[in-house]
């Protein structure tokens, strides 16, 4: 049942969670062949910066369509933006599947990054306005664990087939591809949130641009996602061939269990953010995610697996405490019918943060190799954190 005037569901509807079903399929197939880079490199051959490049072409996907289209779910709807994002991931499955060398990876790389930016600002704004309103704080934990948890689960699950099925450039695809099916049927049966949604075919690029209410918040929260996901982006992409060239470990399992623990510890940062409130836990994110990052520096400079693991499970922790803030701060001071097109900015910055530091990385790995590589962006990162967290403090002190 649906209010006639608004298009939004009656109180008590559960169909927010069928949305947030959809939204960890979705980016479960963003992170899906994190622990295959490796059996990729060795089967096409290419090098650590070519690897970076190839997880950036993600990022830069996800930035294109929400620079385009990311508000256009403010006018056509959000289930007509989701099931295209759907199709998207779909076809980056099939892409993977039919793999011949590295221009299919590039478009498997690609396809899944537009889907993931049409899916990232428009799931997050849907999961929201399907919740009954008791359940609308419940509701912007749930959208964003549905986020970071998918992101967890991809490497998850891919890594342990991997390692104990057959098929490993295969079968983690298929399933995939089982999965995007059932959500596209939740997702069909959903109702529509955006009261009289114009058609698609009227969709018009249009860049996600910030109301008025929102600019005072957005710096914070920018800052915040931005070093956040930066760390998340260099455990994703340079993790299998740290673990690989420097630590021996060579199990595909392992590679999807660090990633995800740096997801999964993410979602529990989260919960405490209404404990803290954002305003609070967007600089205590970022002080939590310094020491993450001083953890990555540690394992890098020891060669050394135990603080890889807490770097994941400490920096994931610190980048979740953030999101959720700024999320939650941008939320807060958005209209309604301009929501989607404030998150979809914010994410904006955030996914340069999975690009830029990523290959910058990837070029400094050439000539300094991987771990001193990796020791310079901890350095820069770390620099970064300090600045928005001081800055963050500032601020609140200044506005309280």
């Amino acid at each position: 049942m649906t209010d006639r005037r608004t298009g939004r569901p009656a109180t008590g509807h559960p169909g927010y969670l069928g949305a947030a079903a959809a939204f960890a399929v979705c980016m479960a197939g963003t992170t899906l062949p994190t622990p295959l880079y490796g059996l990729y490199q060795e089967e096409i051959g290419f090098s650590e910066l070519t690897l970076t490049v190839v997880f950036a072409i993600y990022a830069f996907g996800v930035i294109g369509v929400l620079l385009l289209v990311g508000s256009v779910s403010d006018s056509v709807g959000r289930r007509p933006v989701l099931l295209c994002g759907l199709a998207l991931a779909a076809g980056s499955a099939v892409a993977f599947l039919a793999e011949q060398g590295l221009p299919l990876l590039c478009l498997g790389r690609l396809l899944s990054g537009l889907s993931a930016g049409l899916f990232t600002g428009t799931a997050t704004a849907y999961v929201l306005e399907l919740a009954p309103p008791r359940h609308r704080a419940r509701a912007g934990f749930v959208a964003i664990a549905a986020n970071m948890g998918g992101l967890g689960c991809g490497p998850l699950l891919s890594g342990l087939l991997a390692e104990y099925a057959p098929g490993p450039l295969v079968l983690p695809f298929v399933v995939h591809l089982l999965l995007l099916t059932a959500s596209f049927a939740v997702t069909w049966y959903l109702p529509e949130t955006v009261p009289g949604p114009r058609p698609l075919r009227t969709a018009r690029p249009q860049r996600p641009a910030l109301p008025p209410e929102v600019r005072g918040v957005f710096v914070p929260a920018g800052i915040a996602a931005f070093a956040g996901f930066s760390l998340l982006g260099v455990l994703t992409s340079v993790s299998p061939a740290f673990l690989a060239g420097s630590l021996g470990v060579h199990s595909h399992a392992v590679v999807g269990l660090i990633v995800f623990a740096a997801f999964f510890a993410s979602t529990l940062g989260q919960l405490l953010v209404p404990r803290l409130g954002t305003a609070r836990a967007v600089p205590l994110g970022c002080l939590v995610l310094i020491a993450g990052l001083a953890l990555l520096a540690a394992a890098l400079a020891w060669t050394a697996l135990p603080p890889l693991v807490l770097s994941a499970l400490v920096g994931g922790a610190g980048q979740g405490m953030g999101l959720r803030g700024a999320v939650g701060e941008v939320t807060d001071a958005a209209p309604a019918e301009r929501r989607g097109g404030a998150l979809s900015a914010l994410f904006v910055v955030a996914y340069f943060g999975i690009s830029i530091p990523v290959i910058g990385v990837g070029l400094l790995s050439g000539p300094l190799g991987l771990a001193h590589a990796g020791l310079v962006f901890t350095a820069c990162m770390s620099v970064l954190a300090a600045a928005a967290g001081a800055y963050l403090l500032h601020r609140n002190q200044a506005g309280g």
